[in-house]
């Protein structure tokens, strides 16, 4: 089944074209599709691969033998009311990382120290189901060869209300304009959005695009933005901050 979606509404820097997105509903080989989430973290190019998202088939949540089990097209705001309403622990912060629990697992996605993986037990591709402890992973990486389509968590009981309300405010910060969320990750040294703001681009806008003046890192749509301007701001933080640093940014955000 085939889906036209229009990407300037449904990408959160709502900048993309209308396409033929390919629903999957069973587990199988897609490896000629680009599979998205919920656009949350994503920057649509002009000549995009061919796309695809995960259907309903894979929106579910389910309790088995003390673990959590989900389908990759649930979204991170239904996992976080689930766990609220059955007092189960460490997914407080899920208020604050809008989209799919598939994607958010691909990027580990996370805020500080806290990451999606720190639970994980397992996930479920194509290939069968592989253990967190046999997948190699690092700081907002993964090395998942395909499609995660199921993951499982363990379970503990004590959802944490204090704590919601601290990485709320660890967010607080963050620009209520159009953006893919962080541009760039951490570098170990400092933050982007530090690197970002000493090179001057803290504010810098091109045509409709601008690094956010709440935030440097956030590269935000000031309205009818465009994927080109976006990534001209983008090689412009690159380029200036490895003069300046000698560090090369890289990025979180997903340019497909």
């Amino acid at each position: 089944m085939k889906k036209r979606i229009d990407f300037k509404k449904y990408t959160s820097i709502h900048i993309g074209g209308e396409y033929e997105v390919k629903i999957i509903d069973e587990i199988g080989e897609y490896s000629n599709y680009k599979i998205l989430g919920r656009g949350n973290n994503s920057l649509i190019s002009n000549t995009p691969s061919p796309l695809a998202i995960l259907g309903d088939t894979f929106n579910y949540i389910e309790e088995k033998d003390g673990l959590l089990i989900v389908g990759a097209a649930t979204t991170s705001g239904k996992l976080l009311t689930y766990c609220r309403k059955n007092d189960i622990a460490h997914f407080e912060l899920l208020a604050k990382l809008p989209g799919n629990m598939g994607g958010l697992i691909k990027m580990n996605a996370g805020l500080k120290q806290w990451e999606i993986f720190n639970y994980l037990y397992s996930i479920k591709t194509q290939d069968g189901e592989f253990l967190k402890k046999d997948i190699p992973h690092s700081y907002r990486h993964t090395e998942i060869n395909g499609i995660v389509f199921e993951m499982t968590f363990e379970i503990e009981k004590g959802y944490d209300k204090d704590q919601q309300k601290l990485f709320n405010q660890m967010r607080d910060n963050q620009p209520n304009m159009p953006s893919a969320g962080s541009c760039f990750k951490n570098p170990k040294e400092f933050s982007a959005g530090y690197l970002i703001e000493n090179v001057g681009l803290k504010g810098y806008q091109v045509g409709n695009m601008s690094f956010s003046e709440e935030h440097a890192n956030f590269l935000i749509n000031l309205g009818d933005g465009t994927f080109d301007e976006a990534m001209s701001l983008i090689n412009l933080a690159k380029q200036k901050v490895y003069e300046k640093f000698n560090i090369e940014l890289e990025l979180e955000i997903e340019i497909i």
